[in-house]
């Protein structure tokens, strides 16, 4: 297997402080020698300032043969046309309305195409293909960050609409107390009741749950309010998608031993039986599941708005 024969994808995973690029085997589902490389991203900066980033990272690549690159990221953004639309979202705002494809394409090396996938997608199809959902036809995957991203799988197609299926598979669209459940659930809204509990500048989420680790009472309940209200959210529709796995990835996962009980918790509140029907599991390989998911959607899917054929 060697690049440059159709087996192998360039993938660049695009999140607001960071970029990172790696060749993945479609063969062995791994990435090509088993490297990855990472390049500090602005997400405030301007669009120059991105795309610079972004084909810096990718420069580390340049030693394979041309063939296609898949992009994954976060929405809002126009993944047919490869055009943002990002605006209010705290991240970006220099993408809205600017054609990524164009410029990577005359940028990335050796690109002969360029697709551009979603960044939630690309993880929880990499759980399945290569990770912790690897083996389930069921699957339901959620990313915890700087908001909370989701993927609904079945046979290894995503989708969109049916039963527990929120719209267009994002929980996001999801209320809580009345408000987006993001509000609750998300990296500002984890320091933002730091705060409230302590009156006190909050730091970031790994601070904070550090603190909450060394017996900060307030530490600890922003996680266990915080996550119990994700699984009284989530448990409705999943009591009626019935995925046999959940998995769990994104950022603030890496604090499992502060999320996993207030979630089974909140989840149990609106399924009682749901520990008889499902396994719930942070992720398998984080750091390379969204690559290996992008590479996987470039090649067995034609139409970037999610119609997959699993390999």
């Amino acid at each position: 297997m060697r690049p440059g024969d159709g087996s192998v994808v360039s993938v660049l995973e695009v999140g607001g402080t960071h970029v990172t690029a790696a060749p993945v085997d479609i063969a062995t589902r791994r990435l090509l020698s088993g490297r990855s490389f990472r390049e500090p991203l602005d997400g405030d900066g301007s669009a120059e300032e991105i795309v610079s980033a972004l084909v810096r990272c990718a420069a580390h690549l340049s030693g394979r043969s041309g063939g296609p690159w898949a992009v994954a990221l976060p929405g809002p953004f126009d993944y047919e046309r490869g055009i943002g639309r990002y605006e209010g979202v705290g991240k970006f705002d220099a993408l809205r309305g600017f054609d990524l494809r164009v410029a990577l394409t005359a940028s990335l090396p050796g690109a002969t195409t360029v697709s551009f996938w979603n960044d939630a997608d690309a993880f929880v199809l990499g759980e399945w293909w290569a990770g912790a959902a690897r083996g389930h036809r069921s699957v339901a995957g959620i990313t915890l960050g700087t908001g909370v991203g989701s993927c609904f799988l079945r046979d290894g197609r995503i989708l969109r609409e049916g039963p527990g299926v929120p719209p267009e598979g994002r929980v996001h669209t999801l209320r809580y107390a009345g408000k987006p459940v993001e509000e609750t659930v998300s990296r500002r809204a984890l320091r933002r009741a730091y705060a409230r509990a302590t009156g006190a500048s909050p730091p970031d989420v790994r601070e904070i749950a550090r603190r909450a680790r060394q017996g900060d009472r307030a530490a600890a309940g922003v996680f266990a309010a915080a996550f119990t209200a994700l699984g009284r959210v989530l448990g409705p529709p999943l009591a009626a998608f019935e995925p046999t796995v959940l998995v769990v990835g994104g950022a603030i996962a890496g604090a499992w031993d502060l999320v996993a009980e207030p979630l089974r918790a909140g989840l149990t509140e609106a399924d009682p039986a749901r520990d008889r029907r499902i396994v719930i599991t942070p992720a398998h390989q984080p750091a390379q599941t969204p690559l290996l998911g992008a590479a996987y959607l470039a090649t067995a899917c034609g139409d970037p708005r999610g119609r997959t054929a699993p390999l």
